[in-house]
């Protein structure tokens, strides 16, 4: 399983390409005075109130712990600086001896934003946390193969912290006056079963050994 959440540390062409590409967007954009008031303005004329618990954006992940490709939705609060998430991942039999599908709930809390230009803006510290539960895992063991102490971790179930950064520009208005938002992203992340490793093999192990790399796309809507 190791081996193959680390392979995602290899393949974020596609995501890498789509955050270079942002700045090039902003400075076509038309100018503002105020990039973080574009950023949360709403059109002048009246629309519905979304509700907030509805969903309110959707999330394209490579790596981080919840398989090489995953796909989730959620909802921001705290004007936009906390986000919960709830992700669906996947990794291909071939990088982990059989199919892994991962399902995992994230909560993330962004303190600030600064502006960049008059549609872009940094997000430059997210911290929060992970949760999530793989099916497939290889040798998962039988019923009754061993004492129910015998282990004493879970092999299904990961926790752990999450730290990243994120780069926000905003879309031009829909009809209905809701701008949507695109926010490229990455995350540094381990779990409880490689903190554990790391405190009991500190001259073997180092931070790197146990982290992961994610690099995502979020569309707020």
């Amino acid at each position: 399983m190791r081996r193959a959440l680390l392979t995602t540390w290899y393949k974020p062409h596609a995501l890498l390409l789509a955050l270079l590409a942002l700045p090039l967007l902003a400075a076509a954009a038309p100018t503002d005075t105020d990039s973080v008031a574009v950023l949360n303005r709403r059109a002048d004329r009246p629309t519905a109130p979304r509700r907030w618990y509805l969903p309110n954006h959707l999330t394209v992940q490579t790596g981080g712990g919840i398989g090489m490709l995953s796909i989730g939705t959620g909802l921001s609060l705290a004007h936009d600086r906390l986000d919960l998430d709830v992700l669906a991942g996947y990794v291909p039999r071939q990088h982990a001896g059989t199919t892994l599908s991962v399902v995992a709930a994230k909560a993330k809390y962004s303190p600030w934003k600064l502006p960049l230009a008059p549609r872009l803006a940094l997000t430059p510290l997210s911290v929060g946390v992970y949760t999530s539960y793989t099916w497939g895992l290889r040798n998962p063991g039988k019923p009754g193969q061993y004492p129910d102490d015998y282990y004493w971790f879970s092999n299904t179930v990961r926790v752990g912290p999450v730290l990243g950064s994120g780069l926000s520009y905003v879309l031009p208005s829909t009809t209905a006056g809701h701008p949507h938002k695109l926010t490229a992203y990455y995350e540094l992340a381990t779990n409880d079963l490689y903190l554990i490793s790391y405190a009991q093999n500190r001259r073997a192990l180092s931070l790197p050994d146990i982290a992961t790399l994610a690099l995502g796309l979020k569309l707020t809507f």
